[in-house]
């Protein structure tokens, strides 16, 4: 991954993450959405995964199926050939109906066809070290371990991809910080953490602190110019963001 392993102070250049694809000019976290994040120029991929009923992976953020596709449901109760059956584009325009939802195996091809992006990866929900390798193991084949940075809210979670391939690179999402943050990175032996951008607002030291540890940070979902100029003050490292072409946009006019 061309990213910070470790991080400095001070305003630079944050990275471009495009949160589930190009989500405001297509339907979320679909092979539409992560085209249009390549074409933004986003510099990397967010996606959120999730099992099936018969253990494969798919892209979805939520534990239904009801707000992005025509089906309805819990995603854990479905089979890969009924979730596969739904579209998941209509729901957000006419023009994009039939796309369907992604499996893990599509996005790795999509990845590998564009080495300019890399991946950061959010596991939704408590995986096990042994469901972690549905990821992990795909994620080495493709060879695309070193363009990813695999995430979490879960703890558990976390420290289930840390046993599953220790040399992956970790983060952990969080919507407050704590005085005990930079300690659960560290006992997690994550990389970077990534705070919700109401973080930044309340506690607008924690970049600072998490780089004084070695840690990156990469904000979520600032969407608005005065909110990527707070962010962009504060040293982030990355913003992940719903308008991957606007922020990049917006990023290259400061730099001019």
């Amino acid at each position: 991954m061309t990213g910070p392993t470790t991080a400095t102070t001070g305003p630079r250049r944050p990275r471009v993450v495009a949160h589930r694809g190009n989500s405001a000019v297509a339907p979320q976290n679909t092979l539409a959405a992560f085209e249009a994040a390549a074409m933004a120029g986003a510099d990397s991929l967010e996606i959120d995964v999730r099992l099936t009923a018969d253990g494969e992976v798919v892209v979805i953020h939520d534990d239904t199926v009801d707000a992005t596709t025509n089906g309805s449901g819990k995603l854990a109760d479905l089979e890969l050939r009924e979730v596969r059956l739904l579209d998941a584009g209509s729901w957000f325009s006419p023009a994009y109906a039939g796309q369907r939802v992604p499996t893990f195996a599509e996005v790795t091809d999509l990845l590998r066809a564009r080495p300019g992006m890399d991946l950061l990866l959010e596991m939704k929900g408590a995986w096990s070290a042994q469901e972690v390798r549905r990821v992990t193991e795909p994620l080495r084949e493709a060879g695309l371990a070193d363009r990813t940075v695999a995430q979490s809210f879960w703890p558990a979670t976390v420290a289930a991809l840390r046993d599953a391939d220790p040399g992956l690179r970790r983060g952990l999402l969080v919507t407050a910080a704590g005085d005990d943050l930079v300690d659960r990175c560290r006992e997690l032996d994550v990389v970077m953490c990534n705070p919700q951008g109401t973080v930044l607002r309340d506690d607008p030291d924690v970049v600072a602190r998490l780089h004084d540890a070695g840690l990156a940070a990469a904000v979520w979902t600032l969407n608005e110019p005065e909110h990527w100029a707070a962010a962009v003050a504060l040293g982030v490292d990355e913003i992940i963001t719903d308008r991957p072409d606007r922020l990049a946009g917006w990023l290259a006019g400061r730099a001019g």
